[in-house]
């Protein structure tokens, strides 16, 4: 069981995770944008994640000795969360923007069980409640009154299987909080994301589209090192920083922000639906992710007359 974090660097985690899930709802568009360019699949991921791992190359080679003395337990990290962020990423380019995001977004759930199975860590009230809002607005805007939200494509199925995955992720590097450095974690997971896209190319699981060519990833250069170096690199970092001091749980509804950037975004951009019921799920998934994050902030600001009690004590 690792050592809990104090309260101030707890607060500012969630705040950070929270940030990170709203960048995420902005991840889809450089994908497609890739997608659309000729670097189809996954090929658009693999490319995605190489970019910020050859940025990154100075930093890992400088740092191969703390990487290399680290051993295969982060690496089995990283590996673990590049599968997630590859299945989730595709599965943008095999369904639309709101299903992926939903069907990812079932991991508060897995993970808070998982959490409580394997951590011993508790589902507080705060915490259910949070869940509870979360994942009623998950089904508001997946319409449930006409029937189960089950996968219909290949896409759907990608984000339900990244979710399990990040569940899983989330609790490892919650039990190994601080045993590794952020870097050399971020580092390892484009590394490994990069090879993982790659490696389900080759399987005959989906259509498998031609590499793309130096020159298609020269063209795509000048507007994708500015969104990997302002956007995603930090977003990562904040996630591989945060995670390790929240309870898994937390962090599935914390970065449940993105469901709402998510539609949002894609309902600017793109011809996917955003009406009424559209409008009261992402109230109800932000109002879960304040639950989450202002009410312990709250509670530390303005304790109960019983928490004083106690701390006096």
């Amino acid at each position: 069981m690792p050592a809990l974090p104090d309260r101030r660097s707890e607060n500012i985690a969630k705040i950070a995770c929270t940030a990170a899930g709203a960048i995420w709802g902005l991840y889809w568009i450089p994908v497609r944008a890739l997608h659309e360019t000729g670097i189809q699949g996954f090929w658009a991921t693999a490319v995605f994640y190489l970019v910020p791992f050859v940025l990154m190359l100075p930093i890992g080679l400088m740092r191969w000795r703390q990487i290399i003395s680290a051993g295969w337990m982060m690496q089995g990290i990283a590996i673990i969360g590049g599968l997630c962020l590859v299945l989730y990423s595709t599965a943008f380019l095999y369904t639309d923007v709101i299903h992926a995001t939903l069907l990812y977004y079932l991991t508060p759930i897995w993970s808070a069980l998982l959490a409580r199975a394997w951590l011993k860590e508790p589902i507080t009230r705060d915490r259910t409640f949070a869940i509870v809002l979360g994942t009623a607005g998950l089904l508001v805007i997946l319409n449930l009154d006409q029937g189960l939200p089950l996968p219909r494509n290949p896409g759907d199925w990608m984000a339900l299987i990244a979710g399990l995955i990040w569940a899983l992720f989330a609790n490892v590097m919650r039990r190994s909080e601080s045993s590794y450095n952020t870097v050399d974690v971020l580092f390892s997971w484009f590394f490994w994301a990069s090879i993982i896209a790659v490696a389900l190319w080759l399987l005959p699981i989906l259509n498998r589209p031609d590499p793309p060519t130096i020159d298609q990833i020269v063209t795509v250069l000048p507007w994708l090192i500015p969104v990997v170096l302002f956007v995603i690199i930090p977003g990562f970092y904040a996630i591989t920083w945060g995670v390790p001091l929240l309870n898994p749980g937390t962090v599935g509804v914390l970065f449940m922000t993105e469901i709402s950037v998510g539609a949002i975004s894609a309902a600017l951009l793109t011809d996917e639906p955003f009406g009424t019921r559209e409008i009261l799920g992402v109230i109800l998934i932000t109002v879960a992710g304040i639950t989450e994050v202002v009410v312990p902030i709250l509670g530390t600001l303005f304790p109960s007359r019983r928490t004083r009690v106690d701390r006096d004590r």
